[in-house]
């Protein structure tokens, strides 16, 4: 027999317990260790060996994971990992993926569970964001694939969309508009979907980093005198340099007197509706067309969980659905249960990512969810007032969520060089990761306070590390 099943299926059991009460410890103890090491060549080289060709135990193999792939991990489930915007994942999320990786079901389609709990899925997601409960969506691998989607959802819902699909976007002049802190997955949306990044309105932003209202206004009036044809409008929700969020409310009203699709970007920020405190600051998301948002963000569910929601029924299938005879829908048995999922978005082969967000929530609730984002905003409050007492640091932009933007400020030294290599500094101690961005032209070292685990206390030891940091290499400068 060549199956690939055990011989032996209690030692696979024995295995993956073993496996189960490592990573359970791993979690448990993440404060013990360092928030990444960087990982030595000879193992990093060990890890590009042959093409096995025989069989290796999994004993084995498990033991190569523990020394040469747990310990150079990225990092965000640490509380010190404040780079970048990567959330920090539960016990209960792993258990899920343990538990979708048995079923291994394609959630394309067809009539299995599964799509009925991404459909639950979407429709709890569609309550987080006040879109009614009709809207579509689907799961995805995170906020760049949800955006591609929109793009294209909506230039099909233009004029003579269906003649778009067969025709291609060449011979139209669409053109839309984003502001200039918007992900640059927004622009390789437009570059990837052939409507080209020329296409794309990269507008100015106001003093708090927030889109420019009359910039677009004035845009949307010359494209359409110039004879091209205005069709999307996106805004963001939490930007990824500083966590400003546009005035989504005005550009709803702007987008619907122009006839635009209005669509939100809110990979981490849309995700501020589950907080009572916060959920103000995002009035008007509740009026876009579509919205794009990761579960892996904010809502600490396991990588990838991704998330695009369209207001009215018909868009998403109108943009990506296919009738093809291998993948007949019938009335029932296995085929039956359409629409499939496979009909709004570009993947047929879709993983069950639906079931660590079901559990993720049914296991917190919305409420505690929502608490979790307030004390990740407490907790950028707490670091923006440390930085506002240090002398020797700078804020460079207002912290309206959880990310603050700041900088080492002393004369007579190169200061972007000095702030990026003290980031360096700081990964390669262990004690934070921290990012850094570009915040008016000047480097800023950048703190996005995403992880459940992170509390005041870690901010304040990335303050400590990086003043002792800054004395030594002030003192090595001063010799």
């Amino acid at each position: 027999m060549t199956g690939l099943d055990p011989d032996n299926w209690d030692d696979l059991r024995r295995l993956g317990h073993r496996m189960i009460d490592d990573m359970v410890d791993r979690l448990a103890t993440l404060r013990d260790g360092p928030v990444w090491r960087p990982m030595p060549d000879a193992v990093r080289d060990a890890l590009h060996d042959t093409l096995p060709s025989g069989p290796t135990s999994p004993d084995i193999l498990y033991e190569r994971f523990r020394a040469s792939i747990a310990p150079y991990a990225t990092g965000n489930t640490h509380p010190g990992f404040m780079g970048w915007v990567h959330g920090g994942g539960t016990g209960v999320g792993m258990l899920a993926e343990l538990l979708a990786g048995g079923l291994n079901a394609n959630c394309g389609g067809r009539d299995h569970a599964p799509v009925e709990i991404e459909r639950a899925v979407i429709g709890w997601a569609a309550r987080i964001m006040g879109f009614p409960d009709d809207a579509t969506g689907l799961l995805v691998t995170g906020s760049s694939m949800a955006n591609m989607i929109a793009v294209v959802t909506a230039s099909r819902a233009a004029r003579d969309g269906l003649a778009l699909r067969r025709q291609g976007v060449g011979g139209r002049k669409l053109v839309g508009y984003a502001a200039a802190t918007a992900h640059g997955c927004i622009a390789r949306a437009f570059d990837l979907t052939g409507l080209g990044t020329d296409a794309l309105r990269v507008l100015p932003v106001d003093s708090e980093h927030r889109m420019d209202l009359a910039a677009l206004r004035a845009a949307i009036a010359a494209d359409r005198a110039a004879g091209l044809e205005p069709f999307i409008v996106i805004g963001t929700a939490g930007t990824v340099d500083t966590g400003a969020i546009d005035d989504l409310d005005t550009i709803a009203e702007i987008a619907a007197a122009e006839g635009l699709w209005f669509h939100v970007d809110g990979a981490f920020g849309a995700l501020a509706m589950l907080s009572p405190t916060h959920r103000p600051a995002l009035q008007g998301l509740e009026r876009a067309d579509s919205v794009a948002f990761d579960f892996h963000k904010w809502a600490q569910v396991p990588y990838d969980a991704g998330c695009i929601l369209v207001r009215t029924p018909g868009r998403q299938a109108a943009a990506f659905a296919q009738s093809l005879a291998y993948l007949s829908r019938e009335d029932r048995g296995l085929a039956g249960n359409a629409p499939w999922f496979c009909d709004l978005g570009p993947d047929l082969s879709r993983g069950f990512r639906a079931l660590k967000v079901w559990m993720t929530l049914g296991t917190y609730g919305t409420d505690r969810m929502g608490l979790m984002v307030d004390e990740c905003c407490a907790v950028a409050q707490h670091l923006a007032r440390r930085v506002d007492r240090e002398p020797l640091l700078e804020r460079l932009a207002p912290v309206g969520l959880n990310i603050v933007c700041f900088r080492v400020c002393v004369p007579g030294v190169d200061l972007d060089l000095l702030n990026g290599e003290l980031v360096k500094d700081l990964h390669e101690s262990g004690v934070a990761a921290p990012s850094t961005t570009m915040v008016d032209g000047v480097r800023a070292i950048r703190a996005a306070i995403v992880n459940h685990r992170t509390v005041a206390a870690d901010v304040d030891a990335m303050v400590d590390a990086l003043l002792r940091l800054l004395a030594d290499r002030l003192e090595t400068l001063a010799k």
